[in-house]
């Protein structure tokens, strides 16, 4: 008869110590063979970087990004996911930068923002964040070479176009190096107990995006709006009954516990932000284009802009337009297209295009991103 002390409640044996402590062991040697092979990558890693050097070739290079992530994902057997795997490379690719060149990136703050979030996630916690205070300080730090790259939020699946982002490019010498999505979790943070909770802080159009959740769970919690999230964790962590709506990251900065996750009313909400630079982005083959441009003063200037592209089976995923600060009643179109510049096809769209524009601009090409982070 088995032993039934080692009987689990499904009916299957449970491993013995000396079973556990064989598979820890053989944890151990992966563990060895694991910093083994990456330090091996590393070496290369600092050849790689003395060439770049070398040769003025930019060391964040969003092409071989994607290749990378893309090689490594095929490569997957499981049983980890492959958004498992792309954190663990991105990781690894964000202490390769420190190896060949340590790169300075701007995002707009403070600390614990959701565009802090989207820059950790996207580049790794080893290179060197810049918390800027507003959309346009982060164009001026890139456009004058202050920070290698900068990260704006650019567009909201619920909330449309940022319009600070828009009116920035009108007026910054940056272009479009990288997108990356990322999507938003609300989180009610605290240190004290959930039924002790009667203030909560955080952005109006944060209580707007959890209204329904906040009237369910804390119907007679004094709401108290704040400049931004971060401000509001900080301020919750220093008050007793009292609590913020942030970032989880915001709560791990300042010190506050996580009470509830997940809590916006709508599912899926995704912010789209854009790496801005001073380069340009070499194809690979699933790119987009992002143009800006003023229409001439004629009857269907816009329909004729448009219509050149789709004539040219050119797709369109994304428009918006700004007052150009110009001329009164005179506006800045911003246009997607799922194609890069180089290609014939485009550059001939663009061509034709700006024949019916007073001025037309490309912001950049870049991978489209493939991830939600």
């Amino acid at each position: 008869m088995a032993d039934e002390s080692n009987q689990t409640n499904g009916g299957e044996t449970a491993p013995s110590e000396e079973d556990l402590a064989e598979l820890r062991r053989r944890i151990d040697d992966v563990d060895h063979r694991l910093v083994d092979a990456l330090s091996e990558r590393a070496r290369l890693v600092s050849e790689v970087g003395r060439s770049k050097r070398a040769t003025g070739y930019p060391i964040y290079a969003p092409h071989r990004e994607r290749e990378v992530l893309d090689r490594v994902q095929a490569a997957n057997p499981g049983p980890l996911p492959n958004r498992v795997i792309e954190s663990i490379y991105r990781e690894l690719m964000s202490g390769s930068f420190a190896l060949e060149l340590p790169i300075r990136v701007g995002y707009l703050g403070p600390r614990g923002s959701f565009s802090h979030v989207a820059a950790t996630r996207h580049f790794g916690s080893a290179v060197e964040f810049d918390d800027l205070h507003e959309i346009d300080h982060v164009f001026e730090e890139v456009a004058a070479g202050r920070c290698h790259y900068g990260l704006v939020p650019y567009e909201n699946s619920i909330g449309g176009g940022i319009t600070d982002t828009l009116d920035a490019f009108q007026q910054h010498e940056v272009t479009i190096y990288a997108e990356a999505m990322i999507e938003v979790r609300q989180t009610l943070l605290g240190n004290c107990l959930p039924n002790e909770i009667e203030r909560i802080y955080s952005k109006p159009q944060v209580f707007s995006q959890c209204r329904r959740w906040l009237s369910k769970h804390y119907p007679d919690a004094e709401q108290i709006p704040t400049l931004s999230s971060s401000k509001a964790v900080q301020r919750a962590s220093d008050e007793t009954n009292a609590a913020a709506i942030g970032s989880t990251l915001a709560g791990e900065i300042y010190g506050v516990n996580t009470l509830f996750e997940q809590i916006q009313d709508k599912p899926n909400n995704i912010t789209r932000f854009l790496i801005i630079g001073r380069q340009t982005a070499k194809p690979t083959g699933d790119d987009k284009t992002t143009i800006m441009f003023v229409t001439a003063h004629k009857p269907g200037a816009l329909v004729d802009v448009l219509g050149v592209f789709r004539d040219a089976s050119i797709n369109l995923s994304h428009i918006d337009k700004r007052p150009s600060g110009r001329t009164n009643w005179e506006y800045t179109f911003f246009i997607d297209c799922d194609l890069h510049h180089d290609e014939p096809a485009m550059q001939a769209a663009i061509g034709e295009a700006s024949t019916h524009c007073l001025s037309m601009k490309v912001l950049g090409s870049y991978p489209r991103s493939q991830s939600i982070l």
